[in-house]
């Protein structure tokens, strides 16, 4: 019986005789076989990479953009705004040193009340073509006419007695409704024509005046028990400018 024997396969690539690989050999001229290389992380978790390089530009972005806001210092060599609290503040300031400085200004008198300086009983006035000049005033009078022809006052009777002159150059008539007397309250009257007609002598009702003339006369009022004539507003026509007198003595 032939021996056989066993053969033992060398160098890389060997196997034993189980059949197993072995792991490399030697290399030629005895130095050690070189270690496999290794892949890095990133290279191994390409998907991973991709996210953290996403994650990092996002935080790169927000950062350069200073959290979202806008950067509200002023740029160098520039002078900031006042708050406006502040700026309201001074504005406020500016306006009272102004009030200060400014002259008390004295109070005006209401548009219905008389002027102190206005003219006066006795004193000539003009209204368009007629010269007026209050002479009297009787307040309080309860009744015009006689015992048989006469008028009750509603409230009391105010007699203004006047001096009418026609200085234009033509007839004017005289009419007792244009004129208007104004009490201490501000409130306006209208004449009482009605009951200047119970008076001898009134010639102011529907009265021709001619150039040159006068007429003495009386408008008659009729305003409250307790009103106080304060000014009567005397017109030449119903479409004059009208001139107002005092009646306070």
């Amino acid at each position: 019986m032939t021996d056989q024997q066993t053969f033992t396969p060398q160098g890389p690539g060997a196997y034993t005789s189980a059949g197993a690989p072995q792991g490399p050999g030697p290399l030629p001229g005895g130095g050690p076989a070189p270690e496999p290389k290794k892949r890095s992380w990133f290279a191994r978790h390409k998907f991973l990479t991709a996210i953290l390089v996403v994650v990092v530009l996002v935080i790169a972005v927000n950062l350069g953009g200073g959290g979202g806001g806008e950067d509200s210092s002023p740029a160098p060599g520039s002078v900031a705004a006042p708050p406006a609290d502040a700026a309201d503040a001074a504005a406020g300031d500016d306006a009272d040193a102004v009030e200060e400085d400014a002259e008390p200004v004295a109070d005006e008198p209401a548009a219905d009340q008389p002027v102190a300086d206005e003219p006066g009983i006795g004193e000539a006035v003009r209204d368009g073509k007629f010269e007026f000049t209050i002479t009297e005033v009787e307040t309080g009078v309860g009744q015009v006419g006689d015992e048989f022809l006469n008028e009750q006052a509603q409230g009391q009777f105010v007699l203004v007695h006047m001096t009418v002159t026609n200085i234009g150059d033509q007839a004017q008539m005289l009419n007792g409704s244009n004129q208007t007397l104004v009490d201490t309250e501000g409130r306006e009257h209208r004449a009482d024509s009605s009951a200047a007609l119970y008076l001898d002598g009134s010639e102011t009702f529907l009265n021709d005046i001619n150039p040159g003339n006068s007429v003495e006369g009386i408008v008659v009022f009729d305003i409250p028990a307790d009103a106080e004539p304060a000014a009567i507003e005397l017109h030449d026509s119903m479409f004059s400018g009208g001139v107002t007198v005092s009646l306070q003595q």
